[in-house]
């Protein structure tokens, strides 16, 4: 049986093949002239980018803006190389909105009744803000008309993020955020997502995964002004842990992997929080701790006193002994570990990067709902209001 949802994408991205290859061999013409350019002919300057998306650029044309984001910050490699390969090319004004610290794992978190800074940052050949705030934050105020002179860019990419963002991870993922926001804002979106692996990547492949993404990025700048990108839906990008290896761009379906989350408990005397601001501020350390036996002698007192007026309570009132609780305080720590994997098919996301490819899922707004599902679910509601119609009777 066919599924539905593979050929919902299907239909939703008809041309992409035939436009990556057009794009491919559109680049390779030009990296072979611009390599070899003709006997006696003075090379031509390319024209200045536009300082401002309003401005019209040299040739008098205007270029598409390009809003890119993250959520492992701004200052993270995986953005700063996507940046410097888009201005490199020269198709697009860039504009930058990050947050300005990491935010991974931060799911569509938005910032609400606390104020929200956005400050300057210098990304060469882009005009860039980091903010106090998730990927949602950064993606919501650039959008808004308040940050920047515009408020509907071509297209927002979020990335390069460090990490796979397969399967059930897209639903804790702030970069999946920050393209997910822009989808509800109506623009298009893409997210890209390196496989980093701690014992096998190094910095450089953030680089390569940016340089390998660029076809797929001009082509939906194209097809976006063309009308014909996909519609209602953001493209979910996933990297190979080695990038200039990949095996191609494969059109796949969200998989069931994900994480097992496993909560580690900790000592009280080993809470990292505690630990690390006292080995920072030594000197300071000292005073709190005089502090701290000043403050349990004086609770010491408060405590006797309180013991005192407890008892002379109990003395007046016949109604029993006041109930007294003890606060109990735990601390955990949350991490990820790899869990074995259920079979998925080829064409799934975890599957189609494990064998090398560059991994292309439209994921939507509208999670659709198996009938089965509905109907179960209509079945069990209607019991429950017939149950509690008959127990009023």
């Amino acid at each position: 049986m066919t599924d539905p949802d593979s050929t919902k994408s299907n239909l939703l991205l008809p041309n992409l093949d035939a436009d990556l290859q057009s794009v491919l061999t559109a680049r390779r013409a030009r990296g072979d002239a611009d390599s070899k350019p003709v006997d006696g002919e003075e090379p031509q300057n390319p024209p200045l980018p536009s300082a401002h998306p309003d401005e019209p650029a040299a040739d008098g044309s205007r270029k598409p803006v390009v809003l890119v984001t993250n959520a492992d910050g701004i200052g993270s490699h995986g953005l700063n190389f996507l940046v410097e390969a888009l201005v490199r090319e020269e198709q697009c004004d860039v504009h930058v909105c990050a947050p300005d610290s990491d935010k991974s794992v931060s799911g569509h978190s938005i910032t609400l009744h606390q104020t929200v800074s956005a400050t300057s940052a210098y990304l060469k050949g882009a005009t860039a803000f980091e903010v106090s705030g998730s990927a949602a934050d950064c993606v919501s105020l650039a959008l808004s008309g308040s940050l920047f002179s515009w408020s509907k860019p071509t297209l927002v990419i979020s990335g390069v993020n460090k990490g796979s963002n397969c399967g059930h991870n897209i639903f804790s993922s702030g970069a999946v955020a920050g393209a997910r926001e822009a989808l509800m804002c109506g623009v298009p979106s893409l997210v890209i997502s390196l496989n980093w692996k701690k014992e096998k990547s190094q910095e450089s492949d953030f680089k390569d995964a940016a340089d390998v993404c660029l076809p797929l990025i001009n082509a939906a700048i194209r097809d976006i002004e063309k009308g014909i990108f996909p519609r209602n839906c953001l493209l979910n990008i996933e990297i190979p842990t080695a990038p200039c290896a990949n095996q191609g761009f494969k059109l796949t379906r969200q998989s069931l992997w994900g994480y097992a989350l496993n909560w580690q408990a900790v000592s009280a005397s080993r809470h990292p929080t505690a630990g690390q601001f006292m080995s920072m501020h030594q000197s300071l350390g000292i005073q709190l701790a005089q502090l701290g036996r000043d403050a349990s002698a004086a609770g010491a007192a408060r405590r006797v006193g309180a013991q005192r007026k407890i008892v002379e309570i109990e003395s007046v009132a016949e109604a029993g002994k006041p109930e007294q609780r003890e606060v109990v305080k735990k601390y955990f720590r949350l991490e990820f570990l790899e869990k074995e994997q259920e079979p998925e098919d080829e064409d799934s996301d975890f599957r189609a990067l494990a064998n090398g490819f560059i991994a292309v899922t439209p994921l939507y707004l509208d999670l659709p709902v198996e009938p089965e599902i509905q109907a179960s679910a209509s079945d069990w509601l209607a019991a429950v209001i017939k149950g509690s119609e008959e127990a009023d009777v």
